[in-house]
């Protein structure tokens, strides 16, 4: 219609080639002069660099030039709708503080500025392709290189994620500039979504849990990784590699197979097997098994500076679980135990690439403080599959909250809840599911404990979400929101980040695949 103004896309006074020009000389000028990341906030610059239009002398705003990648804007959160209706940055660039910042004694905006610096730099850096791994484990190998280099230590991790070569290079070459020659060996092949179409020549690759074919996503698949065991990592060991890193592999092959290589176990051997997988499962969870997440907590001692689980490996597959006597943490059969029970379907067929685990036969003893003796471990040959974890666009999907205080609280919420979906309805929004958690009353339990007089909660936060095929009308839906606050009940708090945006659902697939159908790759930097 004549004279209305589009509303969907910024209002740019210039093309976006002449940003993009601007953007690459800005960019040029920080090379020069050896700066990483620029902030602009001058209102000048800020529009010359992003066309925004709008400035405000007593609340600070800024945009930010990484290295690569669009700039982030930065403001007041409802300054933020401005920038999405003026600049040509994509709204996930665009980010506001929360109201209570402005003109604050106790906080500054900048503050809050420093905090998100480094994931707004992180998701953009994810898009680069050289990138797809755990950053933060090549931190731990820096700072462990003189055990490695010494012979003493060996590592093995599945931090390589989506892109264990690049992981490697990237130790590699630290590596050598601290001038230690160590060798690494890389495990993939795991990733199997560019050979899709010709694995499903052969394999059906159904859904494991519902058995609907993988053809009904077949277009919609973001990933699709393969899990592997052991045997590649002892395979990469056998070449004299002092660290292994992997893409997509079972966390307890990690265990199971420093055990195989350093005793040299039979794979046909599948109580041996069992034994190690046991062992992995103990240690997969971190402090999980040495007091943290613990039932009975007040037991623990020195959570600050919790131990992690260590595991004293035998030949004849036992093994006592302990910690370094330095930290703090509780190491009990009972702490083992419930790590036992973490993740288990079938106890008596605990299923890996390696074996057949029988958890029903596993002994678990205290022989002292800090030290469980675990054996007695039965195991059964391995399936001819392995687990193929694979995901997919399913939709996208709307979350907010909004906090309403005494008196009536969970009425109010509840109340609230009721109110966005009527005004979804009216507005004729395609909204496939609702759903809505009363935090305070029902977010732990579908059947909350029924208490007495909840008329008298001193507070109820309405925790909504919102499921669609359409973003645009979730979208819609989020400029309900704020609204709420001032058109129902009273008493609300808690709000804050402008309003929501929908974001895309990835949903899980899990099959199977033949064994024989992939081969792991086992590769020597």
């Amino acid at each position: 219609m004549q004279g209305i103004p589009d509303m969907t896309s910024p209002a740019l006074r210039f093309s976006r080639e002449e940003y993009d020009e601007r953007l690459a000389k800005t960019r040029r000028a920080m090379e020069a002069r050896g700066v990483d990341v620029l902030v602009v906030s001058d209102p000048s610059n800020m529009a010359w660099l992003t066309g925004y239009d709008g400035w405000s002398f007593y609340v600070h705003q800024a945009v930010i030039v990484p290295p690569d990648g669009e700039p982030v804007w930065y403001g007041r959160g409802q300054d933020a709708n401005g920038a999405k209706r003026t600049a040509w940055l994509g709204h996930d660039n665009i980010v506001g503080y929360a109201d209570h910042y402005v003109q604050s004694t106790e906080r500054h905006p900048m503050d809050y500025l420093a905090e998100v610096t480094m994931s707004i730099m992180q998701k953009q850096r994810l898009k680069n392709p050289a990138l797809g791994y755990a950053r933060d484990f090549v931190e731990v190998i820096e700072n462990i290189l003189p055990e490695i280099g010494s012979g003493s230590v060996k590592v093995l991790s599945n931090a390589g994620g989506v892109n264990p070569l690049e992981c490697a290079k990237v130790i590699s070459e630290i590596s050598k500039s601290r001038g230690y020659d160590i060798k690494i060996a890389v495990v993939h092949g795991d990733d199997i979504l560019s050979d899709i179409d010709r694995i499903l020549e052969s394999e059906a690759l159904d859904n494991m849990e519902n058995g609907d074919s993988i053809q009904s996503v077949r277009n919609k698949l973001l990933s699709a990784n393969i899990y592997f065991g052991a045997a590649p990592m002892v395979e990469a060991l056998k070449t004299g590699a002092q660290i292994v890193i992997t893409g997509r592999v079972t966390d307890t092959g990690l265990c199971l197979a420093p055990l195989i290589h350093e005793f040299d176990w039979s794979f046909e051997d599948f109580d041996l097997m069992a034994a190690g997988t046991v062992a992995g499962h103990i240690l997969e969870c971190g402090a999980q098994s040495s007091g943290g997440n613990y039932t009975d907590w007040r037991r623990v001692d020195d959570f600050v500076n919790i131990g992690f689980p260590i595991i004293e490996a035998n030949s004849d597959g036992s093994f006592i679980v302990t910690k370094h006597g330095h930290t703090g943490g509780f190491v009990h059969s009972s702490t083992v135990k419930e790590q036992l029970l973490y993740e288990i379907g079938n106890p008596s067929e605990y299923i890996t690439p390696d074996c057949i685990a029988d958890f029903t036969t596993i002994q678990v003893d205290d022989i002292g403080k800090n030290r469980v003796f675990v054996s007695g471990i039965k195991g059964k040959p391995a399936t001819p599959y392995y687990k193929v974890s694979a995901s997919y666009k399913n939709g996208f999907k709307l979350t907010s909250s909004l906090t309403y205080c005494w008196p009536d609280a969970l009425e109010k919420a509840q109340t609230g809840f009721e109110i966005l979906k009527s005004r979804a309805s009216k507005l004729g929004l395609q909204v496939d599911m609702f759903h809505a958690d009363f935090v305070g009353y029902s977010a732990c339990d579908e059947k909350p404990v029924q208490l007495s007089g909840t008329s008298d909660l001193s507070e109820v936060q309405l925790r909504f979400s919102a499921i669609s095929s359409s973003k645009s009308d979730l979208d819609r839906l989020g400029m309900e929101v704020a609204p709420l606050i001032l058109t129902g009940p009273g008493g609300v708090t808690g709000f804050a980040g402008g309003r929501p945006k929908a974001s895309e659902i990835v949903a899980y697939w899990p099959a199977l695949i033949r064994k024989t159908a992939v081969e792991p790759i086992v590769e020597i930097l």
